[in-house]
């Protein structure tokens, strides 16, 4: 597979190691890296013994895609819903995935990319590494990736960074229960490796079935959850103060909030 905005390899262990790679863009989620990441999760995804997430350059993933979203605003509903389908599709498949998904993040993680993190089985990121759900900040709402934050963190824990868009640390978010733990930068590997280790000692078909339970038995996120996510985003970007925050952040200046 020639991949455009993912380094993927896999190890003779049958470990992936799934970086995206779009860092002059800081690894927003354009079109094309939602719908290979979308490929990745039915293809590899059913097949490792366990993937690696991680991101290449100064953050692991900065959110949504500036050229993404100028596309959203000149777009009319229908086209909006098909494409917020697409996102949500491929956070499902990720969620789905028979392979245990490890994260392995650093620098930064802001909207989606902190929904990337709350769909990995663990997530381990580097001291130092900053979070925000930052779609207030622009009018809009985080509905896609929300069922999967709320499963992760519950609703008490969200509700304290989820409207804020505040930037909370490493620290905060191990606390929340978006990270398993924080470590040193140093470190970081030899943590991913610890938590990739122990499934190459069981059985994978079991790790899937066990997996599956986990998700069954945990909050139904199923297509009523989804689409309903899918409707509420659509819905908040015909407001005005969508339109106000998301050209005021293209257009790189204050939308006057405050």
């Amino acid at each position: 597979m020639n991949w455009q905005t993912l380094d993927v390899r896999t190890d003779p262990r049958g470990v992936a190691r799934v970086t995206l790679n779009t860092p002059a863009k800081r690894n927003t989620l354009s079109a094309a890296m939602i719908a290979e990441l979308t490929e990745m999760a039915q293809g590899i995804g059913q097949e490792a013994r366990a993937i690696v997430l991680s991101g290449a350059g100064p953050v692991f993933c900065a959110g949504a895609d500036l050229g993404w979203m100028q596309a959203q605003m000149q777009a009319g509903r229908a086209q909006r819903m098909h494409e917020a389908r697409k996102l949500a599709g491929m956070l499902h498949a990720l969620n789905t995935m028979r392979a245990p998904l490890i994260g392995r993040l650093h620098g930064g993680a802001f909207g989606g990319g902190i929904g990337l993190a709350c769909i990995c089985d663990v997530a381990v990121a580097e001291e130092g590494t900053k979070f925000c759900f930052a779609e207030t900040r622009l009018g809009i709402i985080p509905a896609t990736i929300g069922p999967y934050v709320l499963a992760r963190m519950g609703e008490g824990n969200a509700r304290r960074v989820f409207m804020s868009a505040r930037v909370f640390d490493a620290a905060e978010a191990e606390r929340l229960g978006i990270l398993a733990r924080a470590v040193p930068a140093p470190g970081l590997d030899a943590a991913i490796e610890a938590e990739v280790a122990p499934y190459l000692a069981v059985a994978p078909g079991a790790v899937a079935a066990a997996k599956r339970l986990v998700r069954d038995l945990g909050p139904r996120i199923g297509p009523e959850v989804i689409e309903d996510s899918i409707r509420r985003l659509a819905d908040i970007w015909e407001s005005d103060e969508a339109a106000r925050g998301i050209t005021a952040f293209l257009e790189k200046r204050d939308p006057g909030w405050s």
